[in-house]
């Protein structure tokens, strides 16, 4: 690893120039790879090789690295380009089979959903393995012949939550920066501390606490985060309201703008995480956008109705 892979691998993770951290598709050997070497089966996204090359140390062997537009492995798999048609044109295009005497490739086991094992052994002639989840697994996966459980089981940590929180900043910085001070130039600290702390909410306090939200998909966890941060704010708006039923809608509006603010934000997450699933996310998307639209629609309304009321001075 060169100080120019590091920074390569930092400017990724902060979401700069996201589609050019890519690798030259092709046949790559490590070591001194020979005609019985095994041969990996990786992304073209640098952070991918990158992950699978050091892990590799004293291994000979070969990297087939595929077209998968710069994106990484598990993802490639969902969008098609880590799959079945794109192993068989690289190694037919590397003429794999003229280098190793064998007929196996090692697939990370986050490709799977996008390869079509029976289908690359007819048309390619190579059968597929598939390796560990973690490419830090692969010497003792290749030490032992096999994968245990321990490598099969997919896992999303802290550290790997926590990760993700640079480029999502880098992402939403437009709505960050802009709308706390235009709602401070409007409305003061109050409103301006209520859009920060839902943006902030959704895109670092809901990947932290991920593991500990309650119910089990991501637009949800992200309600109950939602509804937890606007608490303080709504009591707030209650206490200090100039007439109780304006206090009251001022309240109810700020947990009806919050809730859907973080739960939106939570739901991108859902392409960040193993956790989640096509279907599952679909599923997601139709059922709770028309909730969480309707949620601001009426949150807007009674916010307006309230500011309106207490300018007006109505009881």
């Amino acid at each position: 690893m060169t100080a120019s892979n590091k920074w390569d691998h930092f400017t990724a993770r902060v979401g700069y120039k996201r589609m050019y951290h890519r690798v030259e598709p092709g046949l790559y050997g490590v070591g001194s790879p020979k005609s019985d070497s095994p041969v990996f089966v990786s992304a073209n996204y640098t952070l991918s090789f990158d992950s699978l090359r050091t892990s590799l140390n004293g291994i000979d062997c070969y990297i087939l690295v595929l077209d998968t537009k710069g994106i990484n492995v598990w993802c490639a798999a969902g969008k098609g380009t880590f799959g079945t048609d794109e192993i068989v044109r690289r190694v037919e295009a590397t003429g794999l089979k003229d280098v190793v005497s064998h007929r196996t490739l090692i697939l990370p086991q986050l490709g799977a959903p996008g390869v079509s094992a029976h289908e690359v052994k007819k048309r390619s002639g190579f059968k597929v393995e598939y390796g560990p989840v973690r490419a830090k697994d692969i010497p003792e996966y290749m030490r032992m012949g096999e994968a245990n459980e321990e490598m099969r089981t997919v896992r999303f940590p802290l550290r790997d939550r926590a990760i993700l929180i640079p480029v999502e900043i880098k992402n939403w910085l437009w709505l960050l920066a802009l709308l706390p001070i235009l709602l401070f130039l409007v409305g003061g600290w109050f409103p301006a501390l209520l859009a920060l702390m839902t943006v902030l909410g959704g895109i670092a306090m809901f990947p932290l606490l991920l593991p500990f939200l309650p119910t089990d998909d991501f637009t949800s966890k992200g309600m109950v985060l939602g509804l937890t941060l606007a608490v303080p704010f709504s009591f707030y708006a209650i206490y200090t309201g100039a007439e109780v039923l304006i206090g009251l809608a001022s309240g109810v509006a700020i947990a009806l703008l919050m809730v859907p603010g973080v739960a939106y934000i939570a739901l991108n997450f859902t392409g960040c995480s193993t956790y989640a699933s096509r279907t599952g996310v679909r599923r997601e998307i139709f059922t709770y956008i028309p909730l969480m639209v309707g949620m601001a629609v009426t949150g807007t309304v009674l916010m307006s109705i309230s500011i309106v009321a207490s300018y007006m001075g109505w009881a």
